[in-house]
């Protein structure tokens, strides 16, 4: 039995106690030292993500909290609510003509054009000024900064009330009637009451006036419905509105729901599932995430130049709109829908066509519905996308001045972000201003509410692997 050479244990060399104390105790330094460093740097690393999160979420709250304290006094509005007395000594003027037994029809006209320039000279603005002297007689010496208080519009609203329903001549009805929007703007504090005269909106009778009413109760704030239910006007900006913008918004909404989203599902799985790898592929591939790149000014001249100059279709109108938000949204629904595709395990395809199943029932029975929250979230974020966008619009004539609410794609309208750029260079800026940011309100109030259903979406169906 041949002998080892490995030493033994006694042979071994015996290592000094107190190097190998001094060789631990360096060991432990250096790995105190490095623990120390890599703390250090961790919670450099976390102070510094936490400190970005707290500068964007001050820029945040920065950004709404601005656009709150100016948006939100607009939604309120100063109002005159007073008894109308529809005086008949001063609605001196006949019953509306009807066609007499055997009148020809231009003697009928002549009679009514008659009417018609009878009712025209009717003192309207002398009953709203006595509807508030009756409420507060104090202002009998103020009759005529009294009109100036109310908007232009309002005794056009009595012309029309009478034409309606000629039987309130002699009656007495409360009303409800808005301030001039420049008497709004004084009240609210929006205008600077140390300028001189020659640099205010108003006279200074009608500013001591307005104080005197606000104080003693006749002039209120309500609520201001009438920016949800009217369209805009430039003649009273005071009755200015959303409904036109907003229903024009809604128009393009749902033609870029039908089309786009529709289109780019379908695209995005005949290419993730079913055409072959090649370079046409690859060629349409690289041009879809080139779209998805492109500014949006550019499709607006897309459109401009397609749907205008060669398919003649009508300027300043939803169809042109919709069409043009959804040549723009159809790369973001096909980008998402395909990773969507693209996060299923390839084990579900097999599976499915391990028990006989097609390649088209695998897909739509198995593969699609597992990517359904997916595709919701980025088809909704698309749609968000596009009802924030203003350069496109721009550029198909939606930028105009319209003065009624669409009824059909075709009509003229405009959307809401270009509604609140017109209202932003609008020439009574300390009104409009507050208007502007009502206005961004609304729009933001309507994004976050896509985007809070995508994440809603996502979660209910959501499936974890």
């Amino acid at each position: 039995m041949s002998t080892s050479n490995n030493p033994t244990l006694d042979q071994m060399p015996q290592l000094d106690p107190q190097k190998a104390q001094e060789q631990r105790e360096q060991r432990r330094r250096l790995i105190e030292s490095s623990l120390t460093k890599r703390h250090r740097k961790e919670k450099t690393f976390r102070t510094m993500g936490f400190a970005g999160v707290l500068v964007g979420l001050f820029f945040v709250v920065l950004l709404f909290g601005s656009i709150l304290t100016r948006g939100l006094p607009s939604f309120w509005q100063s109002s005159l609510t007073t008894t109308v007395y529809f005086d008949p000594n001063v609605i001196n003027v006949g019953p509306k003509p009807v066609p007499r037994s055997g009148e020809t029809p231009a003697a009928f006209e002549q009679r009514y054009i008659k009417w018609q320039g009878e009712f025209a000279m009717v003192d309207w603005d002398s009953l709203l000024v006595n509807s508030v002297l009756a409420k507060d007689p104090k202002l009998t010496n103020q009759k005529d900064s009294i009109i100036d208080i109310f908007s232009s519009s309002e005794s056009y609203r009595l012309r029309d009330m009478v034409l309606a329903d000629p039987s309130l001549i002699g009656k007495k009805q409360e009303l409800k009637f808005l301030a001039d929007a420049n008497v709004d703007v004084w009240l609210k504090g929006n205008i600077d009451r140390s300028l001189p005269d020659e640099q205010q909106q108003l006279d200074p009778e009608v500013r001591k006036l307005a104080d005197e009413m606000k104080a003693d109760g006749v002039i209120t704030n309500n609520f201001n419905t009438k920016i949800f239910t009217n369209p805009d006007s430039r003649s009273a900006p005071e009755l200015s509105g959303l409904a036109g913008a907003f229903m024009g918004s809604l128009f393009m909404m749902l033609i870029v729901i039908f089309i786009s989203i529709p289109i780019g599902v379908a695209s995005a799985i005949y290419l993730e599932e079913f055409a072959k790898q090649n370079w046409l592929t690859d060629i349409i591939e690289v041009n879809i995430n080139n779209l998805a790149a492109v500014p949006s000014i550019v499709f607006g001249l897309l459109g401009a130049s397609i749907f205008i100059n060669w398919f003649h279709l009508p300027l300043s109108a939803p169809l042109v709109g919709g069409l043009v938000l959804s040549l723009m949204t159809l790369p973001t629904v096909i980008i998402t829908t395909r990773a969507s595709l693209k996060a299923v395990p390839p084990s579900i395809r097999q599976a499915a066509l391990g028990l006989g199943a097609s390649k088209v029932q695998s897909v739509f029975h198995h593969v699609l519905p597992l990517a359904l929250p997916g595709i919701l979230t980025g088809a909704i974020i698309g749609v968000a996308q596009a009802l924030g966008e203003t350069a496109p619009l721009l550029l198909i004539g939606m930028s105009a001045f319209v003065a009624s609410i669409p009824a059909t794609p075709v009509d003229q309208a405009t959307a809401l972000p270009v509604q609140i750029y017109l209202w932003q260079g609008n020439e009574l800026r300390n009104f409009f201003e507050g208007r502007t940011a009502a206005a961004i309100i609304v729009l933001l109030a309507m994004m976050i509410g896509l985007n809070s259903l995508a994440v809603w979406l996502r979660k209910k169906f959501e499936v974890r692997w």
